[in-house]
């Protein structure tokens, strides 16, 4: 059975969107976007977490989704002000699912665009679903 709870969004605050030399940082108001969306409960048992890099210079704003036995999302190209409850509504999807693949056409229109990798869990799961890659 699939547990939301489970679910972590990495975001990295050290990105800067391109032309962006204001502080905080791009990704640090992305952050502090996402928990003040958090705190108002509309989106409870999903952990949020800063981290330093996640190495997506080229695609700021990012973060990654992970959760234990799921694949693995990273998202970029997310708007600092505008993506968090974007973002949370795709966590959402992504935590009702066994292996974290949410049918691209059900996934928001920022994950369908913005993503960067998909990395396999730990441990391997079985065959992939064939719709996992449109």
């Amino acid at each position: 059975m699939p547990d939301t709870e489970s679910v972590t969004v990495y975001v990295c605050t050290t990105c800067r969107a391109d032309g962006d030399a204001s502080e905080p940082r791009a990704g640090a108001r992305l952050l502090a976007a996402l928990q003040e969306a958090m705190s108002a409960g509309a989106h409870p048992g999903i952990r949020v977490e800063g981290v330093e890099c996640l190495s997506v210079c080229k695609r700021a704003c990012t973060v990654a989704v992970a959760s234990r036995g799921r694949w693995t999302y990273v998202y970029g190209d997310l708007d600092p002000a505008a993506s968090a409850c974007v973002i949370l509504e795709g966590v959402g999807l992504y935590g009702e699912t066994p292996d974290g693949i949410v049918p691209w056409k059900a996934r928001p229109q920022e994950f369908r665009k913005g993503v960067v990798a998909r990395i396999p869990p730990f441990p391997p799961l079985a065959a992939p679903r064939p719709d996992a890659a449109e």
